[in-house]
C-alpha cells in the first residue's frame, strides 16, 4: 500500500485514506439536475433564484451542472426558497409527490398585493387589457 509522507516530519508516515464510500456518493449524485429540476418547478429562472439567495446567476448555473451541492451554508436557505427539505434538496429523502410548487404568477399577484392601491389598479387594469385581447384572437380565430 502506499504511503503519504506527512507536512510535518515528526508525523509517522499515513497510509493512504480511501474515498467515501461509493454508496454515500450516490446518494449526492445529481444534486444539480435535482436542483435545477425544483427551480424550474418553484417557477425561478436563475436569475430569479440568485436574487432570492443573494447570489449571482453564474453560481446557480455552477451548482447546476455540478455533482457536489452548493456549500452548506446556502443550503438552508436554498431548500427554503424552492420549498423542500435539505434532506430533499440532497436527494436523501425523496420529493413529496403533493407539494405544491410556488408559481412565478403566485409570487409575481403577492408582489401586486403589496403596491399601493393606484399602482394595483394600474396593474389590474393591464392584466384586463391582455386578457380581453387573448379572448377577442380566440374568438376571431376560432
Amino acid at each position: 500500500m502506499a504511503q503519504n509522507r506527512s507536512y510535518n516530519p515528526r508525523h509517522r508516515w499515513l497510509p493512504r485514506t480511501t474515498a467515501m464510500p461509493k454508496q454515500d456518493v450516490n446518494k449526492l449524485a445529481g444534486v444539480g439536475a435535482r436542483l435545477a429540476a425544483l427551480r424550474r418547478a418553484a417557477g425561478f429562472t436563475q436569475i430569479e433564484l440568485a436574487e432570492a439567495l443573494e447570489v449571482t446567476q453564474r453560481m446557480i448555473s455552477y451548482y447546476e451542472g455540478q455533482a457536489d451541492p452548493p456549500p452548506s451554508a446556502l443550503l438552508p436557505k436554498l431548500a427554503q426558497t424552492l420549498g423542500v427539505s435539505v434532506d430533499e434538496l440532497l436527494g436523501v429523502k425523496p420529493i413529496k409527490p403533493n407539494r405544491k410548487p410556488d408559481s412565478r404568477m403566485q409570487r409575481r399577484l403577492s408582489q401586486v398585493e403589496k403596491l399601493p392601491p393606484a399602482a394595483k389598479r394600474q396593474v389590474i387594469q393591464l392584466i384586463d387589457a391582455f386578457i380581453e385581447r387573448e379572448t377577442l384572437k380566440q374568438q376571431i380565430s376560432g
